[in-house]
Order: structure tokens, then sequence, then C-alpha cells
């Protein structure tokens, strides 16, 4: 991930999320993120439905729409999503008091969002997935056990045991 630090701190303090995909240069994306009001929300459960995620973060203000992130190959949830708000100020209240809240035991995280375009639902792994959840060797119940990767591991004739 990139670090990102603006140099108008009321706006925005920083940032650890970056879109890949973004068109435009870096000074284009901290204008595009300093007036957004929308959030991007990681490290979600894969199991965690758009009605929690809405329920939570309009304790901040005014939802206009969440987005859940899906495996552009099954058309599951993939573990994160958008958050939309009408307001810049709502936004900011969600980024101060939820981020790094406990949502279906586990710790989500939030980060400013340049704003949302159809596709970007999509996970952009190899697999259709997230990229993350293709390397992670840990097993981790709330996002499909291990990653790809270990699971192909776990697979091949040479590491089972009879």
């Amino acid at each position: 991930m990139h670090k990102i630090h603006v140099k108008n701190k009321s706006a925005i303090e920083s940032t650890e999320y970056f879109d890949g995909r973004f068109q435009g240069n870096r000074d284009e994306y901290l204008d595009n993120i300093s007036g957004s009001s929308t959030l991007y929300v990681g490290n979600l459960s894969f199991f965690t439905f758009e009605e929690q995620i809405y329920e939570l973060f309009s304790r901040a203000g005014d939802v206009r729409r969440v987005i859940m992130g899906l495996d552009r190959v099954t058309k599951t949830p993939c573990g994160f999503c958008f958050v939309e708000y009408y307001t810049r100020d709502d936004a900011l209240n969600a980024m101060r008091y939820v981020n790094g809240t406990r949502l279906d035991d586990r710790i989500i995280r939030t980060d400013w969002d340049a704003g949302f375009k159809e596709g970007r639902q999509f996970g952009r792994g190899r697999s259709g997935g997230q990229v993350r959840d293709e390397v992670r060797v840990n097993f981790d119940v709330g996002r499909g056990g291990y990653g790809k990767e270990m699971q192909k591991q776990l697979k091949t004739p040479q590491n089972r045991t009879f």
C-alpha cells in the first residue's frame, strides 16, 4: 500500500489506500479524495451483509449507498466495500469513529476513496477476489480459509500425508 501525506492536514491526515487504476496523477488523486464523501472499507468478512455495513456506517451520518466488493468470477463478497455518504462531514465522522471498529469479529479499516465508478466493485486478483487473499498464508475463516496460493500448495500431491 502507498502512504500518502497531504499538505492540507485539516482535509485529510493521511491515506493508506490508493486506487492503482486511478486515471490521473498523484495531485489529481489527492484533489479527488480531499473533497470526496466516499470511503473504501477493507478487512471485511466474506460473510458480512450489506445491511450490517449500512447499519454501522449510518451511525456516522446519512449513507447514500453501500457497494459491496465482489469476486469477479463467483459474484460473491470478497472482503471490501465502498460507502458513499451524502456529505463530506458524515464521511469524516465515519473515518473518525467507525474506522478500526469490530464488525463480524474483524477490525475493519476505512479510508478515503476518490469516488465509486462502475466496475470497481470487482476484485482484482488473478482468481477473481482480492490480491491480498491470494498471497495470504495464514488461515482466516472470515476470509475463506487459506489464501489461494496456499490452498494450491496444500492440494499438491507432494504435500499430502497418508
